[in-house]
């Protein structure tokens, strides 16, 4: 009992020491001369070497890695004779379909051919040899690109500039966003550049676009694994709209511009021939608009299918749809508005074809 006394003053307060459990503390004592009697010794083999384990420096913070990578930890420890080590996962046993462990006289390696995000938490490592008990502990997070920001909105424009709104992705992708992309486009071109990088918050002016081109916008999240595959885009266009210019008069009356009908070109006489479509012409002026009103020896042919009458910017035209010899006579064009009233007149002859 001494002997062992001193072995554990040997081995130092660092390392954990497991206390005999009750079914050991049960068991009866045997007398000195059944100990002398006995042919098997009851001492346990001493310890060389005591349990230690050797953390890489790099593992020693977060160790990060990508959806998709692989994990292979090489993990060296101590002990003579040869220490049993064990691993978990967030306190639990391992997931043998998915990580696997092989543990050598020196080394423990953890292994994981292609890391998911459920793979992140907690590892430990426990070495353990005799009644002592060597522990390290490994966090290794396993990210991926982020999801798009949900919705992007044009808030306002105004001169040069607009106004971006947008909400943050609802996935980060494991991993803290480090900001937005944003990037604009005009109609004219389709091309997309980028007129923000790693900005922070959710609401944004774009300033310095170019008057007359109207534009879309989109933005990306971005993370440590880089920006999200996609990007919202505007549902409006931003238009750049040159200022309305305002002009100041010089306070001198206007020129009233109104006057009576007046024809600058009168009706013309015409011989036509049975059965083609004749077009009468003639050109007024007048302010405001005027009515013009058509007549055939004095009489209004106003609805009458045979004709059809043509008015545009002062120039005034009658159709004669296949004319029959009752269709000659005095055709006239009178025109009306409030400052008065003119009339023209021509005569057209129907005759039948050589």
């Amino acid at each position: 009992m001494e002997a062992a006394t001193a072995q554990e003053v040997a081995l130092g307060p660092t390392l954990k020491v497991k206390e005999d459990s009750p079914a050991d503390a049960e068991e009866p004592q045997t007398s000195p001369q059944q100990e002398a009697s006995s042919p098997i010794p009851q001492l346990l083999a001493p310890l060389e070497e005591h349990p230690k384990i050797w953390l890489p420096r790099a593992l020693r913070q977060t160790y990060i890695r990508k959806v998709g990578d692989t994990v292979n930890l090489l993990i060296p420890f101590q002990g003579k004779p040869k220490p049993r080590a064990t691993w978990t996962h967030n306190g639990y046993a391992l997931d043998a379909s998915r990580v696997s462990v092989r543990s050598g006289e020196q080394n423990s390696i953890l292994f994981i051919r292609e890391a998911q995000r459920a793979d992140s938490g907690r590892y430990q490592l426990s070495v353990q040899l005799g009644g002592m008990e060597a522990t390290a502990t490994i966090d290794i997070l396993v990210i991926e690109r982020p999801g798009p920001p949900q919705s992007i909105k044009l808030v306002d424009v105004w001169g040069s500039n607009a106004t971006l709104e947008w909400t943050p992705p609802r996935d980060t992708g494991n991993a803290a966003l480090l900001g937005y992309t944003v990037q604009k486009a005009d109609t004219k071109s389709g091309l997309w550049f980028t007129v923000l990088e790693h900005y922070h918050r959710t609401t944004c002016i774009i300033s310095n676009l170019i008057i007359g081109n109207s534009y879309t916008f989109r933005v990306f999240a971005e993370n440590q694994c880089g920006l999200s595959e996609t990007a919202p885009i505007t549902a409006d266009l931003a238009h750049i709209q040159k200022a309305a210019t305002v002009y100041k008069t010089k306070g001198f009356a206007e020129r009233d511009l109104s006057e009576a009908p007046k024809f600058t070109q009168p009706l013309a006489n015409c011989t036509t021939v049975t059965g083609y479509d004749t077009q009468l012409f003639c050109c007024v002026r007048a302010s405001p608009k005027p009515k013009i009103t058509w007549l055939k020896n004095k009489m209004d042919i106003q609805g009458n299918p045979k004709y059809r009458a043509f008015t545009l910017l002062g120039i005034c035209s009658l159709e004669i749809r296949k004319p029959g010899p009752f269709d000659g006579g005095i055709y006239t064009c009178k025109a009306v508005n409030p400052l008065g009233e003119a009339s023209v007149d021509c005569r057209v002859d129907v005759i039948a074809p050589l």
